[in-house]
């Protein structure tokens, strides 16, 4: 078969039922389907590259993600994924900026540079700004309150277990992603770095900034490590700044993305969570680490 439909759903909002892998298939004229994860995900094997509007048409507004890849070289040996409001739920710099009283003004600009309204780094510098003064203790708190998203550890942990490289890219920056890193088991992380004088905050940040461009060349060297073709890599993102890397990868996936992300990645996840990765490469719930049994 030359391409396979995956169909992941979030089995406790709305289980993916065999009546709907059976419509779907028939739909886009698949010729067999295979169960990767009872409820939660299965592949449709198609001889050819299935119509979105079918899928979409078969699916019936059902919360359902499909996701769509070639047939040989499902399995990536890189994942290179973005941080904020991608691997962790919420944007870092915006909860910084609530401990400085500032939340909502700073939340709006993230908004419009994520959205591709602003120049990330102008936008980047003019927040930093912002936050001069800021004590260091408050970026301990914001740790504090860093939530991963569902499936993120099982992501990270499963592509490390098959031989994949994983890296963690953010425009934010180096205090959170280090972290982020060490608990999740990425082996790569950069981002901006935040400077200080030992106290606070200076509202500087280190140059140059780590823009999108910065994040394709790091898809691009990684790549070159490994060896690897672009075919072979595997990006997620939510923002404008992800835009090139997602666009670059084999695999380039819009995470409950922004609009302008969404309407250009090869794939997309709305409802179901980060375990989506794994199963649009062919993983099988039994070969995910750290998945319930």
């Amino acid at each position: 078969m030359n391409h396979v439909l995956t169909l992941i759903a979030d089995p406790a909002a709305f289980p993916l039922t065999d009546a709907i892998i059976a419509r779907v298939r028939d739909a886009v004229g698949g010729t067999a389907s295979d169960v990767l994860s009872p409820g939660e995900a299965a592949d449709i094997m198609c001889p050819r590259r299935p119509d979105g509007h079918d899928i979409a048409a078969a699916l019936e507004r059902a919360p359902i993600d499909a996701i769509t890849t070639k047939a040989r070289g499902r399995r990536k040996g890189l994942l290179l994924a973005d941080m904020d409001s991608t691997i962790v739920t919420g944007e870092t710099i915006d909860e910084l900026a609530a401990f400085a009283g500032i939340g909502e003004k700073i939340a709006a600009i993230t908004k419009r540079s994520m959205e591709g309204e602003l120049d990330f780094a102008q936008a980047l510098r003019e927040r930093v700004a912002m936050l001069k003064g800021l004590r260091l203790e408050a970026l301990e708190k914001t740790w504090e309150r860093v939530a991963f998203s569902p499936g993120a550890r099982e992501l990270v942990a499963t592509m490390r277990a098959h031989n994949a490289t994983t890296a963690l890219v953010s425009g934010g920056f180096t205090w959170f992603t280090g972290r982020v890193a060490g608990e999740l088991g990425f082996e790569v992380n950069r981002a901006n770095v935040l400077l200080d004088d030992g106290s606070a905050l200076t509202g500087e940040v280190g140059e140059p900034i780590l823009d999108r461009e910065a994040k394709l060349a790091t898809l691009r060297e990684l790549a070159a490590a490994r060896s690897l073709k672009m075919a072979g890599t595997l990006a997620v993102g939510d923002g404008a700044n992800d835009l090139a890397m997602i666009r670059a990868a084999g695999l380039g996936v819009a995470y409950r993305a922004k609009p302008i992300v969404a309407r250009e990645a090869k794939a997309e996840i709305v409802h179901s969570s980060l375990r989506a990765l794994l199963f649009a490469q062919g993983y099988r719930l039994e070969q995910i680490v750290g998945a319930p049994s």
